[in-house]
């Protein structure tokens, strides 16, 4: 690394130190790292509350949502499912049982899974009331839908949204190099806000058991003066709107037992 990029690089670290000192005046749940909880808490929770489940990992890709060690513990039968073959590929060795290789917009589910799991992946996609056709169809009666995903309100997925993608791609990764292995797509947020999501789980049968909300996100951490001026943001905006100001949000969906079919989109 040059001596320029070595300066950069300490400059960023040292913002992102004043601005975790920052976070640490605020109440605790400002500082709950939605995706984290997600992953180590939130949804494998619910997953050991089925024996050997058969579980639809979409959208994971080099990344499978259970470890080895996990998987073996659960006695869980998991599916791949990702528009890429080579992210499949990538994947570590025995992650998954099987893997489809498909656009999860033209994908007609077996309706054999009992859960699926779904984070960071519908912001990238263009029609995500078409996806939740294909989630609900994976899913047997009585099945679980989990699904982690960033706020289309978040100021980070405005300016995502603003910003072209070349552009966007080198900020991000000369700012925070560590996401250039698993960041750096496209994304859309369409219909990404709880109240949206919502309405397309009814729209396809399905029942919301459980809703998170999360406030936390450190994309302007690396200027602690704009970290904090986003922050003071969030408190008064979740004063407003508890559930409009959410950051990112986890949702877990169920497909009622008598459920067998789901609505086509838009609803007829």
């Amino acid at each position: 690394m040059s001596d320029s990029g070595s300066a950069v690089r300490r400059f960023v670290e040292w913002q992102a130190r004043l601005s975790r000192r920052f976070d640490q005046l605020l109440p605790a749940l400002y500082s709950v790292d939605g995706n984290y909880e997600f992953r180590t808490g939130y949804a494998l929770s619910l997953l050991r509350t089925h024996s050997s489940p058969v579980l639809y990992d979409v959208g994971g890709g080099k990344n499978p949502y259970l470890t080895a060690a996990i998987k073996q513990q659960l006695n869980a039968t998991v599916v791949g499912l990702d528009i890429s073959q080579r992210e499949l590929d990538l994947a570590p060795a025995n992650a998954y049982d099987s893997v489809v290789c498909a656009d999860l917009m033209s994908y007609s589910g077996k309706q054999d899974a009992d859960f699926v799991i779904c984070q960071t992946l519908l912001e990238h996609v263009r029609d995500v009331p078409q996806a939740f056709v294909a989630l609900a169809g994976m899913l047997k009666p009585g099945g679980m839908l989990l699904v982690f995903v960033p706020s289309r309100n978040a100021i980070f997925a405005r300016l995502n949204l603003l910003l072209p993608e070349g552009l966007k791609r080198r900020v991000l990764f000369s700012i925070f190099p560590q996401t250039r292995r698993d960041q750096g797509f496209p994304s859309y947020y369409d219909h990404c806000t709880p109240a949206a999501f919502e309405q397309i789980a009814r729209d396809n049968g399905l029942t919301v058991i459980d809703r998170r909300l999360y406030y936390c996100s450190m994309y302007f951490s690396f200027f602690a003066p704009l970290h904090i001026v986003w922050r003071i943001w969030i408190v008064l905006f979740k004063v407003l709107d508890r559930s409009a100001a959410a950051e990112t949000f986890a949702m877990a969906l169920t497909k009622p037992a008598g459920v067998h079919a789901v609505q086509s989109w838009p609803p007829k």
